[in-house]
């Protein structure tokens, strides 16, 4: 497989895989335009497909984490046709060629415990290429790393972190534009919401500094009820009214 970069460069004539297009993609590569001089590195397969790396030195992630000397994965996605090819290992195995060539201490990137959740990494796989647990998070959220040095510091979560919670009732939501799915999905739940008459907050987060505090061990899409982590997942609007139903916001699950 041959592998493209993703550059300032050729952004506006590339694709970059994710399974949304139009105006989600373009909200996407604004982002990424504004972290190519933070470090953001891009790479997918020449095939089309959803077969991508992207990465960013720690301290420029946008994530409450403290980490200094690491890359961090922001993302590592093979799926469809492109699994069980090996591509996952030929975008790791570039990701640590260029964490030792810049002499970082390490990589990063987020897993959860247990059985693999929806937008994070398979913990089972980053075991398998050498990972470990580094930090977790209160809502069974891990930090995983591979350290150059085995004396390497180890990264962290930042407090706000690893206790994830807010003061405010009702559902409030934090998101970026890190990820196309959220451009698509934030205004369907607002939506459904204001239909519904659900108690929902939302919050644009559109600065590192921000991103860096944020009450999440998530950033891209974190959303909370009664000041409590519900979940990191990116919510549809039907998977939202249902929740809300679950927690007698909703007396039914209306009709979408």
């Amino acid at each position: 497989m041959e592998y493209i970069k993703i550059t300032k460069e050729n952004i506006d004539l590339e694709h970059i895989c994710c399974a949304m297009s139009g105006k989600q993609s373009l909200a996407k590569k604004e982002w990424m335009k504004n972290r190519f001089e933070d470090g953001l590195v891009f790479y997918r397969s020449k095939e089309r497909g959803k077969c991508f790396i992207e990465y960013i030195p720690a301290e420029n992630a946008w994530i409450p984490i403290e980490a200094g000397g690491y890359i961090y994965i922001n993302c590592l996605w093979i799926a469809g046709a492109m699994k069980g090819h090996g591509y996952s290992d030929d975008l790791i195995s570039e990701c640590i060629r260029d964490a030792k060539e810049t002499e970082k201490k390490g990589i990063c990137i987020l897993s959860s415990e247990g059985r693999k959740k929806e937008f994070l990494s398979d913990s089972k796989y980053l075991e398998h290429k050498g990972f470990a647990v580094a930090d977790t998070s209160e809502p069974g959220i891990t930090l995983m790393y591979l350290p150059f040095d085995k004396n390497a510091e180890p990264p962290r979560f930042k407090e706000c972190a690893k206790h994830p919670k807010t003061d405010e009732n009702g559902f409030v939501l934090y998101y970026t534009d890190q990820c196309p799915f959220t451009y698509y999905w934030v205004p369907k739940v607002q939506e459904a919401a204001k239909e519904n008459n659900i108690p929902l907050k939302v919050i644009h987060i559109t600065d590192k500094s921000s991103a860096r505090n944020a009450p999440s061990p998530v950033t891209t899409y974190a959303l909370f009820y009664n000041g409590k982590f519900i979940t990191h997942a990116i919510q549809s609007d039907k998977k939202f009214l249902k929740l809300a139903g679950e927690t007698g916001e909703i007396k039914s699950f209306p009709v979408v």
